[in-house]
């Protein structure tokens, strides 16, 4: 039992996946920072200061705070302002991970270009190649 448990945690994919999974969660904060220390401010700048994350509705009449973090002990409030900021960050995760994967996309195209390795489309099988022939044939109304 315990050689065939080492077999499935040393597998390829296994290890693979771990990897991917720390990758993921160290770009993840990586993006936060980028989102919350870059971009954030900025957009504040540009909106006269706004600050996304305390805006929120209250739901119960005895919130009086002016922050989000001290209106949810006094109350329910919905925190509209911290949705849009994570909203935000969601749009420029997937900005940045397009933008990834397109420029990894055409490096692979370069690289299968230079060594002639680039995907060929399928053969078409002799028969079907002799129906078009056919088909063609009798579009045109000649025959052979």
């Amino acid at each position: 039992m315990w050689n065939e448990f080492k077999q499935f945690a040393l597998r390829g994919n296994v290890v693979d996946l771990a990897i991917g999974i720390i990758i993921g969660a160290a770009f993840g904060k990586i993006v936060d920072s980028l989102v919350g220390d870059v971009f954030m401010p900025i957009i504040g700048a540009v909106t006269g200061g706004l600050d996304f994350s305390n805006y929120f509705t209250a739901l119960s009449g005895n919130v009086t705070a002016q922050s989000l973090e001290e209106a949810k002990k006094q109350g329910a409030v919905l925190g509209w302002g911290n949705f849009i900021t994570v909203a935000i960050n969601f749009l420029i995760i997937a900005w940045i991970l397009f933008l990834l994967v397109k420029g990894m996309n055409r490096l692979r195209r370069a690289e299968d270009a230079k060594t002639g390795t680039a995907e060929k489309p399928p053969e078409i099988p002799a028969d079907v190649k002799l129906l078009t022939e056919i088909r063609d044939l009798l579009k045109t109304g000649r025959t052979v």
